[in-house]
């Protein structure tokens, strides 16, 4: 279970992961020492799972973002797929969903030709998958990583 004061902590870190710990404590209103700790128990019992730098994908040459539906002809249970589009560069997030697909991946690429050939060469190239739709982003409007940490209870791993 995770307490207010956690809450309070992730929150912080989700808003910029780079905010001290010092600046964490005085937000808080605890000693340095006792958010590093607060920190290393998040890490050590999954809570928290990381630290990353949040890229503007247009700025590096990737201005085409997609959802790809991929079917797979593998058995149930068995997610030998998911890993192998999780592999494959410019897949962000893969995801097992109910319905008629078996995965739910999300792309980025440098353009609609990119696309075309990455469908066609990498996701082509998973011998289960048999077949795929794409959805092309026209504009994101809102984008985030940060989770809702109201006063829900947590589930404890």
């Amino acid at each position: 279970m995770i307490d207010e004061i956690d809450r309070k902590i992730l929150s912080i870190l989700q808003g910029d992961a780079r905010t001290s710990n010092a600046e964490v404590a005085r937000r808080v209103g605890m000693v340095p020492s006792a958010i590093l700790e607060r920190i290393r128990k998040l890490e050590s019992r999954g809570v928290l799972v990381g630290f990353e730098a949040r890229v503007a994908p247009r700025k590096v040459g990737l201005g085409l973002t997609a959802f790809v539906f991929v079917r797979t002809d593998e058995p149930p249970g068995d997610h030998e797929s998911a890993r192998a589009l999780a592999a494959l560069d410019g897949v962000l997030e893969v995801h097992h969903i109910a319905g008629e697909d078996c995965y739910l991946a999300k792309v980025v690429v440098r353009d609609a030709e990119s696309l075309g050939r990455f469908l066609r060469e990498q996701v082509g190239a998973v011998p289960s998958v048999t077949s795929t739709r794409t959805t092309v982003v026209l504009e994101t409007i809102r984008e985030s990583a940060g989770l809702p940490l109201g006063t829900e209870e947590a589930e404890d791993d």
